[in-house]
């Protein structure tokens, strides 16, 4: 079998990181039948590359002079095409009891900081959109934690992006739960509710790496740990997250949501692609493979997996040598929560800066409109 469709088979949905207009042209319902994609996740900066080649297109500058800014254009470009991308998710949605078959758009990177702006946009693109498998994608940052709880309130699915380290992840789990007991203290349903918890991962090592190198080089009685460390702390926290999700979901608190009908929000691994050569391309895919998660996969990493992918449950194993890597880490001298703290807030502008120039790039069409 097909490696990437194996990995279904251990619980794992797999989920393309990625979006283009060819997609809906075939290219996706292929990857649904063979490879098994689950879903299908987009951001700013994948967006800022796959909207302006629509914009050009004649029925666009035709629409683009009903429309009063650039942000209303590439909204309309947006839930047009991630809508599409929806509708041919919904068979499996469907059939799956809506356990599969997402499509996740983002609210504006640049309100990550201002939590009622961003329930109010993701809650009217939510609507707009009008689809139940969709996902609006909110910032794990401390005003999006207040968002995730009302959003969830109100009914809205949420992907909880830009998650760095197991305490922010720990209160996304919360923000989520709270959200679901709020809803249900009003008598509404909780089964029809969705969220993920997006981890990312090479960003973590990417951050680190260059500090542990720096302490190994410069010798001393931390050295040796230190270079030891390298290439460990991303999966360390991924694996620390995991067993959290299991403790969340033994406790007493997720058994009385669960009893009412509350699915559990799932880990989803991305940042998947490895941004150090010297690392495997599927360092951050094979080593976390297990139940109830989802990892999203890049187009070019999703190739190598289909040539030479192994899949087994993998992310239960090395939980302790995980904390004994978070130790060693402190030991080293080496803030962990100062580096996640700087990955948050240079994620957020890493989507804010594509998304201002695409905006850029859409507003010559309104212009000319």
């Amino acid at each position: 079998m097909n490696p990437i469709k194996r990995i279904e088979t251990f619980g794992q949905a797999v989920w393309l990181d990625h979006y283009d207009h060819e997609l809906l042209r075939g290219k996706l319902q292929r990857h649904i039948s063979e490879d098994g994609l689950k879903g299908l996740t987009s951001n700013p900066a994948i967006l800022a590359k796959a909207l302006p080649p629509l914009a050009q297109r004649d029925e666009v500058r035709a629409r683009a002079q009903d429309l009063s800014s650039a942000k209303a254009l590439y909204e309309a470009l947006a839930l047009d095409e991630l809508g599409a991308a929806a509708d041919q998710f919904r068979p499996l949605f469907d059939s799956t009891d809506g356990w599969h078959g997402w499509v996740s758009l983002e609210v504006d990177p640049r309100l990550a900081f201002d939590a009622r702006a961003t329930v109010a946009e993701a809650a009217r693109l939510f609507s707009e959109l009008g689809r139940p498998n969709v996902f609006v994608k909110v910032p794990a940052t401390r005003e999006g934690l207040m968002a995730i709880t009302q959003l969830t309130e109100q009914g809205v699915n949420v992907n909880v992006t830009l998650v760095f380290s197991v305490p922010r992840y720990l209160e996304v789990a919360n923000a989520f739960m709270t959200g679901l007991e709020r809803r249900a203290s009003k008598g509404l349903s909780l089964s029809n509710i969705r969220s993920v918890a997006s981890f990312f991962l090479s960003r973590i090592d990417a951050a680190v790496d260059p500090e542990l190198e720096a302490i190994a080089k410069a010798g001393g009685s931390t050295a040796g740990a230190a270079q030891q460390l390298l290439g460990s702390i991303a999966l360390a926290s991924a694996k620390l997250a995991y067993d959290g999700y299991l403790e969340l979901c033994a406790g007493g608190r997720w058994s009385a949501l669960s009893a009412r009908g509350a699915r559990p929000q799932w880990l989803l691994w991305g940042s998947t692609g490895t941004k150090n050569p010297n690392y495997d391309a599927l360092k951050y895919v094979e080593a976390l493979i297990g139940p109830e998660t989802i990892t999203t996969i890049p187009p070019e990493t999703l190739e190598v997996y289909r040539k030479r992918g192994n899949p087994a449950t993998r992310v239960h194993e090395g939980v302790e040598r995980a904390r004994i890597a978070f130790e060693q880490l402190a030991q080293v001298g080496i803030d962990i929560e100062r580096v996640t703290q700087k990955l948050e807030s240079e994620g957020v502008e890493k989507f804010a800066k594509p998304f201002d120039g695409l905006l850029r790039t859409l507003e010559c069409f309104v212009t000319a409109a």
